[in-house]
């Protein structure tokens, strides 16, 4: 309900809303009776095909009385990996948002027929996306805790909220820790993965509690709100390059060299089997694999033009070397620079 009046009050002032959501799998295990959380997978599909309904039925019942019109868009990682399709899921929701009458698309995972190599995994990844599709103006998680903190506040009562984040440094990151990280700020680290998403396309996000949903009108009026506010970057990717860095599951990782990393991220050199230190995962060539500096931290990524296993044949030689090495030579670069991304801000942005 408070929700519903928050979307209603932007709405008079001319902000069109996208709601992420989540809530489908739940909905329709109490419905069909479920005992827990269905562990296989087809049960969790047959829940969710229930409870999207459900879900949908309950916006409904709030958004209609406030003169707003809901839609339901069902998306997959695989909607988001293929660039036309891509394209299509932006087109719909921009024709949603530029109808005469007030409608509310709701976004949500389709758990129905989503298995785990198509699950975005989380609601934070896919509201950063969905903002991206639509260029949103600001991104906003309405979470169950109140911002960032430099502690966990579950752990140590005197942490203290950060108001605003300029940057997503290391430090920063390291503040989230890991999944059932002693020092982490308790689950921070996808909503830092979404701001890090966000920002990148020149998005601010703001992290709030969802208990208090009004603060969303604060936000838009530039009013202070009592959250972390996350800065978006001022050298923001352009649309291809952010489909690249984060419309596509990574499946796999490239360790590079120093100089690699340099020629990577601030000379907009394309990625060449001579910087390549290290290789991760079993990937093909086609597919999007992240590309690691030294220490671990990804600062790009991209579509490889080999597989992983060629790769760790001719990584560290020349170009002039692979035929040789392979037999064949299916590309001069690893990753030519126009299909690769720098999603590391601390890097800067390669030139195209």
């Amino acid at each position: 309900m408070r929700l519903a009046g928050a979307i209603s009050d932007l709405a008079e002032r001319d902000w069109r809303t996208v709601v992420v959501t989540s809530g489908a799998v739940g909905a329709g295990r109490a419905r069909l009776g479920m005992n827990g959380k269905p562990r296989a997978i087809a049960q969790k599909q047959a829940a969710a095909a229930v409870g999207q309904g459900l879900l949908m039925h309950a916006y409904e019942t709030f958004l209609a009385p406030l003169g707003l019109t809901s839609a339901q868009l069902l998306l997959t990682r695989s909607d988001l990996a293929d660039r036309q399709r891509y394209l299509n899921a932006s087109n719909t929701l921009r024709a949603l948002l530029d109808q005469d009458v007030r409608v509310v698309p709701i976004i949500n995972e389709n758990d129905s027929v989503a298995v785990d190599e198509l699950k975005f995994g989380d609601n934070d990844t896919l509201s950063a996306l969905v903002a991206q599709l639509v260029e949103a103006s600001w991104l906003a998680i309405l979470s169950d805790v109140d911002g960032l903190y430099d502690a966990n506040p579950h752990k140590v009562p005197e942490a203290s909220l950060i108001p605003e984040v300029p940057e997503l440094t290391p430090e920063i990151e390291a503040l989230a820790g890991g999944a059932g990280s002693d020092v982490g700020t308790g689950g921070m680290v996808t909503k830092l993965s979404a701001a890090r998403i966000a920002t990148a396309a020149g998005i601010p996000m703001a992290l709030m509690s969802g208990r208090d949903p009004g603060q969303l009108i604060a936000l838009v009026e530039g009013r202070s709100v009592h959250g972390t506010v996350f800065r978006a970057r001022a050298d923001r990717l352009e649309a291809r390059k952010r489909w690249l860095a984060f419309g596509m599951a990574v499946k796999g990782a490239i360790a590079l060299d120093p100089g690699a990393v340099r020629a990577l991220t601030t000379q907009g050199k394309s990625l060449l089997p001579a910087g390549v230190s290290g290789v991760e995962g079993d990937f093909a060539a086609g597919e999007t694999v992240a590309v690691t500096d030294g220490a671990g931290r990804e600062v790009a990524r991209g579509i490889t033009n080999f597989s992983a296993q060629e790769l760790r044949q001719i990584m560290g030689h020349r170009t002039t070397e692979i035929e040789e090495l392979l037999g064949y030579k299916p590309a001069d670069e690893v990753m030519h620079r126009d299909n690769l991304a720098i999603t590391d801000s601390s890097k800067g942005l390669a030139t195209p």
